[in-house]
């Protein structure tokens, strides 16, 4: 295997010293979401299956889960651009209900980018056929950059 295949795909596990309910390791009764980097689609991708612990009603993902799962998929995506960034707004489109006991895709990439502003877009699929079940966009700003002035 050539050195740059094996470099396209990231596992991006939780972070010991992070305390982000989502993918950090050092928060109390987190989640520690793993996701990986695909380098060469410059997309985020995770599979779960997140199980009745995360359920709304009815052996259902919680609406807060799901949301929770695109934020965290669109903000890793800030690291193809080696930035720290901050969801602006994102709006969220429930397709479908998403068992618990489902296996799903999520996969999160940028879309365009102005000034500090970026533009990212998730899916969450059902790993088995591949439908869409959710989607999301979100903006992000870029923190500590400075805008230039025309």
């Amino acid at each position: 295997m050539s050195e740059t295949v094996a470099t396209e795909i990231l596992v991006l596990a939780p972070n010991p010293a992070n305390k982000c309910f989502g993918c950090g390791a050092a928060a109390d009764g987190g989640m520690l979401l793993t996701f990986t980097q695909d380098n060469a689609k410059c997309s985020i991708i995770g599979r779960f299956v997140l199980g009745a612990r995360y359920q709304g009603g009815g052996g259902m993902l919680h609406g807060g889960i799901i949301a929770l799962l695109m934020d965290e998929a669109m903000g890793k995506v800030c690291r193809f651009r080696a930035v720290q960034a901050v969801t602006a707004d994102m709006t969220i489109e429930y397709l479908r209900p998403i068992p618990v006991d489902r296996e799903i895709v999520v996969e999160a990439f940028e879309t365009a980018a102005r000034g500090r502003n970026l533009f990212h877009m998730c899916e969450i699929r059902d790993a088995a056929d591949n439908t869409v079940l959710a989607r999301a966009r979100g903006r992000f700003v870029v923190l500590g950059a400075k805008e230039k002035t025309v």
